[in-house]
């Protein structure tokens, strides 16, 4: 694990020299000029992006079973940590899923259904981005603007086809045969506790593949964040005083977060998002300082919504680890456990010595 924090601090660090060789490259004075133009309408941009955010925990709400569904404030709050933690720490861009997950289960969902609700709403979030990206490619093509690009798209959404197939059944009972397997002969034990675990995994993938209204709602839900977020673009270059369509604005956000998703083991992105926003900005005839002032402003709004999310998750790691500590101490000095209150403790709590 700390092998991979420091790969991701290394490979994030790359990812920065690359944006600052581009800035410099476009002229640090005319980027900051273009960034500075935006003024006001940043603040409609994150208004833009919390909007967005929010949908997508609706979405991911949409997947859990009635009976077991949290809150729609607790799936949109941790929808905001998840979005911070992709953002902004140094780890690949599913990192904040993991997180979610974890901190759902605080929220007595079972852990089970915590990890298949995230790896359902990472596809859906999958899916509708590349019908997104699909749109865009559509709106392209009507416009009829630089063929290279639409070859290069064309490829790439292609390409992701086959991925999301073999997401897809990688959790249906194929994937749990193959993934049970190759655990067993990692462990050389059949019987091994965390295969259990696996089986009641893909049963609670079973349920939500079940809720066909669920799902299809869902990922309405889902692909309407995605349209939503054209607004992005769209306020961005009004202000900067270089107004484009809202067909111009689908198509660089788009292919934008296309670009983004292939780029998902950098974190937040970093050079990716920059060089992708300078080739599509100029398709329609913008300079590149002022696609990078874009993705500025962008990385702007993940810090805006990204590190309230990054707090909130500190203080829902410190909400737990604080009364656990102080029972934990109460449980030390006293002299002696009866055997009911033994077994009430949380199983980390206990110790060889009761």
């Amino acid at each position: 694990m700390q092998k991979i924090k420091y790969l991701g601090a290394l490979v994030g660090l790359l990812g920065m020299i690359v944006v600052v060789g581009l800035i410099v490259w476009s002229g640090v004075d005319e980027v900051a000029m273009a960034v500075a133009s935006v003024g006001f309408g940043i603040v409609f941009l994150v208004l833009t992006r919390v909007v967005t955010v929010s949908v997508a925990g609706a979405g991911w709400w949409l997947l859990f079973p009635p009976s077991l569904r949290p809150t729609l404030q607790t799936c949109v709050t941790l929808r905001f940590v998840r979005e911070g933690a992709n953002s902004l720490l140094p780890m690949p861009q599913i990192g904040g899923d993991l997180i979610g997950a974890r901190l759902l289960s605080f929220r007595g969902i079972p852990g089970v259904l915590s990890a298949a609700s995230i790896i359902v709403d990472v596809l859906m979030q999958a899916i509708t981005q590349f019908l997104f990206a699909f749109l865009g490619l559509l709106v392209l093509l009507a416009i009829g603007k630089h063929e290279t690009l639409i070859e290069v798209a064309t490829i790439g959404i292609a390409c992701a086809v086959p991925l999301l197939v073999g997401f897809f059944f990688a959790q249906r009972q194929t994937g749990k045969r193959i993934l049970k397997s190759i655990v067993g002969r990692m462990t050389g034990d059949g019987n091994w506790r965390a295969l259990g675990t696996i089986d009641a995994v893909y049963e609670q993938f079973a349920k939500i593949y079940a809720a066909h209204s669920g799902l299809a709602i869902s990922c309405i839900v889902h692909f309407s964040g995605w349209i939503i977020g054209v607004l992005e673009v769209f306020i961005v270059f009004h202000f900067m005083g270089h107004p484009v369509s809202l067909a111009e604005a689908l198509v660089i956000e788009s292919l934008m977060h296309a670009i983004r998703g292939a780029a998902f083991a950098l974190p937040g992105s970093l050079g990716a998002q920059e060089g992708g926003l300078i080739l599509l900005c100029a398709v329609f005839g913008i300079p590149p300082e002022q696609a990078l002032a874009l993705s500025l402003v962008k990385r702007a709004g993940d810090l805006a919504v990204g590190v309230p999310g990054l707090l909130g998750w500190h203080v829902m790691e410190w909400g737990r680890i604080v009364p656990i500590t102080f029972e934990k101490r109460r449980f030390e000095k006293s002299p002696r456990l009866e055997k009911a209150q033994f077994r009430q403790m949380p199983v980390e709590l206990r110790s060889r010595d009761h």
